[in-house]
């Protein structure tokens, strides 16, 4: 079964392997050792049931309801497993990872999804026939009738058993997911991979050791290249200190302090505007934000998943190894701009218009003082979490699927919030989390033009809901006072030949109703410098241990972008990619943006080489012996 599953998604990625003899020859290879290995554990129980059954019940009537019910679950499982690869295949192009993980976790939403996007009664058919099917060929060539006839001793079972565990014990002991990574081609990779083997590989290694991993520099000259980097001509460090990278940023004059609403657009890649050459009218609001706004035109989000992007928006931090900072622990009370935010006097609110547990958003936003406005499922906050959480009524709910209430409902939800904030004597700002732009992609009716279940439609009534609200926020007293930050959380897909690709990290973002001159930004930038390019615009000083800088004041010299995925981590700088990853390896590529392919140098960049494991290592160094905590930054 698993060959079959194996050449059908090769026969899927045709196009995107470099085939030929050796390298089919390498897929399968490779491929059958891991399928071996998963298939003698998945028989694990059976060999030890049919070790310990005493002989005079061989053949009874418990043994043959027993066999049937063990085979019938062991081929439900397989079938289930080999089933489900093709639409996780589908959205991420690779084999079961640590996202699959993830979904045992959160299942209320990964179920729903499930539901409302396949065919679940006729797949579960499917299922049914194939495992009757097996029945039949089994009965069909007498393997049952030998199978509860024939009777071996206990020592000869025993012995079967010993002979059994010690090869796959064996066979173990010597695979390794990384062992499948053999080519520069990440499909060719994952096609020599078994989605079962590489969930479990993914089980045990859901957090990711730098120091263990990764390529390290001495930790004073790493700090030293990052420091260097970091630093703007106007600012100066707090202290002399080696590992204290805390600056002062010193505003211009007038520091102004407007409601603030960030709007983390879920799934929106850039190439879905016209901007960026696309054809289908997707996007019409946005393509006006970004004409009377401050257009990004150059920005890439630092992950592949929404945590990312949260991750970078609130912490303005490079993406460590792993999983993302919100889904840590200890990950309260540290810098991020609620320090700054709350310094300026704000009000924070975290909106979500589905359950903040997932993803572990509601303990993260509430850690950094967020009140959070949620679809509350009944999963109880932290007792960590000091502040408020409201949950978003049904009767203010007019569409929901699997993942919240639709984008319109979320966007009454900031707008009944503000309104009550808007009272007070303080400025509020909003984090605004969507939906509707997931699959399974649905939304309320009569919105757009698009059917319902498609990733163009979903864009188009994303972009419409935004309209709206934009629209319906005009109307309000507190809008001449209030900046709207609108980004892309990360792209609608990351799959592509190389581990990173970089042209699927492009996103947009805009600042819209600054008071200011409308402009277009092409600097080549990180999503981690968007929110200190904000407070730049607003003129703000404070003291900053961000990782992101303001746009503004960049070099050209200083243009850069943070990449990366679970394992693989990397920097472009101008046409340098130079990519680390968890087998202690530098690769650098040389980006080829009019093609968008990734070219192997022959000669390494070292100053990129040395940035690049700088940033990476100092970031997880920081996080890891607590230095982004508030409270020792404030020691300085």
């Amino acid at each position: 079964m698993a060959t079959i599953t194996r050449t059908i998604l090769a026969i899927l990625s045709i196009d995107k392997l470099d085939l030929s003899f050796y390298t089919s020859f390498i897929i399968f290879g490779k491929g059958f050792l891991f399928d071996i290995a998963i298939g003698f554990a998945f028989i694990t129980f059976y060999i030890f049931y049919l070790t310990i059954l005493p002989s005079k019940w061989i053949g009874k009537k418990i043994d043959i309801v027993l066999t049937y019910l063990i085979l019938f679950l062991l081929f439900f499982v397989i079938l289930f497993s080999s089933f489900s690869e093709f639409p996780f295949w589908d959205e991420f192009n690779t084999r079961f990872n640590f996202i699959a993980v993830d979904y045992l976790i959160y299942t209320y939403e990964v179920v729903e999804n499930i539901n409302q996007s396949y065919p679940i009664p006729s797949i579960v058919l499917v299922l049914l026939c194939c495992i009757l099917l097996i029945f039949y060929l089994l009965k069909k060539n007498e393997i049952f009738k030998q199978v509860f006839s024939s009777k071996p001793k206990l020592s000869n079972r025993l012995s079967i058993l010993f002979v059994y565990l010690l090869f796959l014990i064996s066979l173990f002991s010597v695979l390794e997911n990384k062992s499948a990574e053999w080519s520069s081609n990440i499909y060719q990779n994952e096609l020599s991979k078994n989605g079962v083997f590489s969930f479990f590989a993914a089980f045990r290694s859901n957090e990711l050791d730098y120091d263990l991993f990764y390529t390290k520099l001495d930790e004073k000259l790493a700090y030293k290249i990052v420091k260097s980097d970091l630093i703007a001509s106007d600012e100066k460090f707090s202290s002399d200190n080696y590992d204290d990278i805390s600056r002062v940023v010193t505003g211009k004059i007038n520091e102004v302090t407007p409601n603030i609403i960030l709007i983390c657009i879920e799934s929106l890649s850039a190439d879905f505007l016209s901007e960026f050459g696309n054809a289908e009218n997707l996007t019409t609001n946005i393509n006006q934000l970004a004409n009377e706004g401050i257009f990004f035109q150059n920005m890439y989000a630092t992950g592949t998943r929404t945590v990312r992007g949260m991750e970078a928006l609130t912490l303005c931090v490079p993406p460590t190894p792993g999983n993302s900072i919100v889904r840590r622990q200890n990950n309260d009370n540290l810098f991020s701009i609620a320090t700054i935010l709350k310094q300026k006097g704000y009000q924070l609110d975290f909106i979500y218009g589905g359950d903040g547990y997932f993803d572990n958003m509601n303990t993260f936003f509430g850690g950094q003082g967020f009140n959070i406005i949620d679809r509350d499922r009944g999963n109880p906050l932290s007792d960590k979490i000091v502040t408020t959480r409201t949950a978003i009524p049904d009767n203010e709910v007019t569409f929901e699927n699997a993942w919240g209430i639709c984008d319109e409902d979320t966007y009454k939800q900031a707008l009944k919030r503000a309104d009550f904030e808007a009272t007070s004597n303080h400025p509020f700002f909003q984090f605004i989390m969507t939906t509707s732009n997931h699959k399974p992609y649905t939304f309320p009716d009569n919105k757009v033009n698009l059917k319902q279940g498609s990733r163009e439609a979903a864009v188009k009534y994303t972009d419409y809901a935004l309209g709206q609200f934009i629209k319906q926020a005009k109307t309000k007293k507190w809008y001449s006072n209030t900046v709207f930050v609108i980004v892309a959380d990360h792209c609608a897909s990351s799959a592509g030949k190389w581990e990173i690709n970089v042209d699927k990290h492009h996103i947009p973002a805009i600042i819209y109703n600054l008071n200011t001159k409308n402009e277009k930004v092409d600097k080549l930038v990180s999503q981690i410098d968007l929110m200190p390019t904000l407070f730049g615009y607003l003129n703000w000083n404070y003291t900053s241990s961000f990782f992101g800088k303001d746009i503004s004041k960049m070099k050209t010299s200083e243009q850069r972008a943070f990449l990366g995925n679970y394992r693989t981590l990397g920097l472009l700088e101008g046409i340098t990619f130079t990519e680390i990853n968890d087998r202690k390896k530098v690769n650098q590529y040389e980006w080829n943006a009019k093609n968008k392919i990734l070219e192997p140098k022959r000669i390494h960049n070292d100053s990129s080489k040395n940035k690049t494991i700088s940033y990476y290592q100092i970031a997880s160094e920081r996080f890891k012996n607590g230095k982004m905590e508030v409270k020792l930054i404030n020691q300085h």
